[in-house]
């Protein structure tokens, strides 16, 4: 019968703390988070998604520049209510959730969103999909040419993710997670009191059998290195 929460005035964690470290020299003086895609700042695009898709608040953590993201987001929050979570020391995806638990406290459901993925992904029809299942979590999953670079997922006939291995050595399957993935506070019951903490490695492995994998053929590009980033800028077709 699914979970009864309502697609509008949703939250989203925007995950967007990374260094940037194989885009260098171009990260030296700008966050990849603001990197432009044919013009248009990553950011921008990942604002403009979540507008359409009814969400309305975005958490945003950020570690490198945070000044140049504070100013850009004074002059265009694109309507939706932002708060910037700054991070002088990376606590990794999980530790931004944990640390922010209570921005979600008493949420049906909440986007996890990767920002340095450049997608253009239908995130309604996610959405749909999930309500109509009855998993605390729904990672978005696509096919990918190289999944030892991934978060690789193993389905059953029912689409329950029932093993979830980061950047396996040896991959014993083509799909990966894509970064976006919508979850229920199940979620936080699995992250470590350690930190730096992994949501890839440290959380989803534990949730096998508990979450629901959304197949998309949607545009999915990591931009995390210059090659991906300039292919980005040839094969973007835009939201």
């Amino acid at each position: 019968m699914g979970f009864p929460f309502s697609p509008n005035y949703m939250k989203a964690f925007l995950l967007a703390a990374g260094n940037g470290t194989r885009l260098r020299p171009i990260t030296d003086t700008t966050p990849k988070c603001l990197l432009p895609i044919r013009g248009k700042p990553l950011l921008q695009i990942w604002l403009e998604l979540c507008k359409r898709s009814g969400i309305d608040e975005v958490l945003i953590n950020v570690h490198a520049h945070p000044e140049i993201v504070r100013e850009y987001l004074a002059r265009d929050g694109h309507g939706l209510k932002i708060k910037l979570f700054e991070e002088p020391t990376l606590l990794g995806s999980a530790g931004t959730v944990d640390a922010n638990r209570d921005w979600v406290a008493g949420e049906s459901a909440f986007w996890i969103l990767y920002a340095d993925v450049l997608t253009n992904i239908d995130l309604t029809a996610m959405f749909g999909y999930h309500s109509s299942r009855e998993t605390p979590v729904t990672l978005s999953v696509y096919q990918v040419p190289d999944p030892s670079r991934c978060g690789v997922v193993v389905l059953d006939s029912n689409g329950i993710v029932r093993e979830f291995v980061e950047k396996p050595a040896t991959p014993v399957s083509n799909l990966a997670f894509s970064g976006v993935l919508l979850a229920g506070p199940q979620l936080l019951d699995g992250i470590p009191d350690r930190r730096p903490a992994d949501i890839g490695f440290d959380v989803l492995p534990k949730l096998a059998g508990k979450m629901s994998a959304h197949i998309t053929g949607d545009y999915f590009q990591d931009i995390g290195t210059l090659e991906n980033y300039k292919l980005a800028q040839a094969t973007w077709p835009g939201i």
